[in-house]
């Protein structure tokens, strides 16, 4: 079933076995996980199918340091996976053990159990697995650059093209009627008893400031890194400090991905062909190569798992209007999905960051009818360079590529002081408004700068080119753009004193409320986190299903 909330005349009537809030990869993921269960089950999803102001205006944040984008927090079916370009990897080994240099590391799960997780999210929810990982990596034969490092090490990300939307893919779970859907239900409470250590209900308010109590034996939490922390900050009324919060843990060790441009390779020769390190499609995923420290050497100098992607510049890199033909092309999914299919045996080269990756605030920022018009104007206003993209793209003429550039992703360490905090003002639901504030430490920056300081060494020993950086020197630091990826504020853990939620992911002090996203991160590593958050929750789905809900363990497991 799926109803607008507010549309409806009474709301929900029956108590569910499991209320799940939010409607994103973590809980789209735990929903589909134990549907055809047996279980009443629903999904809470603050906004509805698509964006509206109202909505827009919930996303509201306060932010200090790394300033946090909107659009990270989208209030819409299918959460920030309506946005997101795809991009992932699985977490490397020194992600997840205790690393002595780096003060609270370590998962209460090692790499080999979440093996079990990331297979199942790549059988069941398109991300790549680990023959295509392998398939990739064969493509460093391909092409003019071979460069040979020694401290240096590669790590593939591919994204499947197209993107997975969680709201439209798993739509038929609603429909089927296997799961309620409720849209318009922003939860601005969860109604504890017995002095907080059980949740009884979610106090839901809808755009028309309708209320309701949505009630259910367990909850799952998976509103995103920020929202999470802070809905338990504010269910203070049978927790004065919030729900889960007698520690002051809650919304603490707020971690990001800094991203940003700086260093410029110069290539001792031009090239043309450098899929693996430059970024190409193949085989129904985009992809390329980062190059970070190994695991050893980030041991040997105590570093984070930071690394850089080599992009080429193209003489029409950074074209606005590029990025506009870009942009309509990919909304134009006939002609994108046309174009591709010609193209499905062959190793498509990229001809501009804005094909895959990460998209910029251009492409993602709300647009009014003018602001369609304003992106349509842009490509007849920098036509010449258009023309040449166009040209390279469509032809089997490869431009010359003389100069790259570096796009910088760091990890940031688990700090108490980085955090999510309420503010005294309030949004349209009489919710206080998050505070987040995060910064980049001196351990943050000292692992890229080392890093970009051994790339130039090896890179010019391999005879590559010469790197151009002064990050060493820059003040203020440059790399400071928000990746949208806001993790750690509900970290697990098996101490309370440092953790918020147990490593079942329920919290310490709640018998029934659990967290699922990347709320629950006890450290980032530099991975895009949205394959690990979906194996995260299977592995919630597994535990709600055998240990809390006492069903066998589905085949699917």
């Amino acid at each position: 079933m799926i109803a607008d909330l507010d549309s409806h005349p009474t709301g929900p009537e029956r108590a569910y076995d499991l209320v799940i809030v939010g409607s994103g990869p973590a809980g789209a993921t735990v929903a589909a996980e134990l549907a055809g269960r047996g279980l009443a089950i629903c999904v809470l999803e603050s906004g509805l199918a698509r964006t509206t102001a109202h909505h827009d205006a919930l996303r509201h944040v306060e932010s200090a340091g790394i300033h946090v984008k909107e659009y990270s927090r989208e209030r819409v079916l299918g959460g920030a996976s309506t946005t997101w370009a795809g991009l992932s990897s699985p977490l490397d080994e020194a992600d997840l053990r205790h690393r002595p240099w780096l003060a609270h590391s370590g998962w209460p799960v090692t790499r080999a159990e979440l093996w079990r997780d990331w297979r199942a999210a790549a059988e069941r929810y398109r991300f790549a697995d680990e023959a295509l990982f392998d398939e990739f990596r064969e493509l460093r034969a391909r092409g003019a650059l071979q460069p040979r490092w020694s401290a240096v090490d590669e790590k593939v990300f591919l994204a499947c093209d197209e993107p997975q939307d969680f709201g439209r893919e798993q739509r038929h779970l609603y429909e089927a009627g296997g799961v309620d859907l409720w849209l318009d239900a922003t939860v601005t409470e969860l109604v504890a008893t017995d002095g907080g250590a059980r949740v009884e209900a979610a106090r839901v308010r809808t755009r028309g400031g309708r209320e309701h109590l949505v009630r259910g034996r367990a909850f799952v939490l998976a509103t995103g890194g920020l929202e999470n922390a802070r809905l338990l900050l504010a269910s203070r009324g049978a927790a004065p400090a919030g729900l889960g919060n007698e520690r002051d843990q809650v919304g603490r060790y707020l971690m990001n991905h800094p991203k940003n441009y700086l260093g410029v390779l110069h290539l001792a020769q031009p090239v043309e062909d450098v899929p693996y390190f430059f970024g190409c499609l193949h085989r129904g995923y985009a992809g390329y190569a980062g190059l970070r420290f190994g695991e050893d050497e980030q041991e040997r100098r105590g570093l984070l798992n930071s690394y850089v992607r080599l992009e080429p510049l193209f003489p029409w890199s950074d074209s606005h209007g590029v990025e506009a033909l870009v942009l309509l092309v990919k909304r134009s999914a006939f002609v994108l999905r046309s174009w591709k299919r010609g193209k499905q045996d062959e190793v498509v080269e990229l001809r501009d960051y804005s094909e895959t990756g990460d998209d910029s605030d251009f492409q993602n920022e709300r647009k009014s009818l003018l602001g369609w018009l304003k992106v349509a104007l842009a490509i007849p206003l920098d036509a010449r360079r258009v023309g040449a993209y166009l040209y390279h793209r469509l032809s089997r003429k490869k431009p010359r590529i003389e100069r790259v550039r570096l796009r910088n992703f760091m990890e940031m360490e688990p700090r108490p002081e980085n955090r999510v905090t309420l503010t005294d003002a309030r949004d349209a639901n009489g919710v206080p408004v998050p505070r987040a504030v995060h910064d980049t430490s001196a351990l943050d920056r000292r692992s890229l700068v080392e890093l970009h300081e051994v790339l130039a060494r090896e890179l010019a020993a391999s005879g590559v080119g010469r790197l151009e950086t002064d990050l060493a020197t820059r003040t203020p630091w440059p790399i400071t753009e928000d990746a949208s990826h806001h993790l750690g504020t509900t970290r697990m853990g098996s101490d309370p004193a440092t953790s918020v939620c147990d490593p079942n992911l329920k919290l310490h002090t709640v018998e029934n409320v659990y967290c699922a996203g990347g709320s629950v991160f006890p450290t980032s590593g530099c991975a895009n986190p949205t394959f690990t958050i979906v194996a995260l929750s299977i592995r919630l789905a597994r535990h709600l299903a055998t240990e809390v809900f006492a069903l066998e363990e589905a085949a699917r497991g």
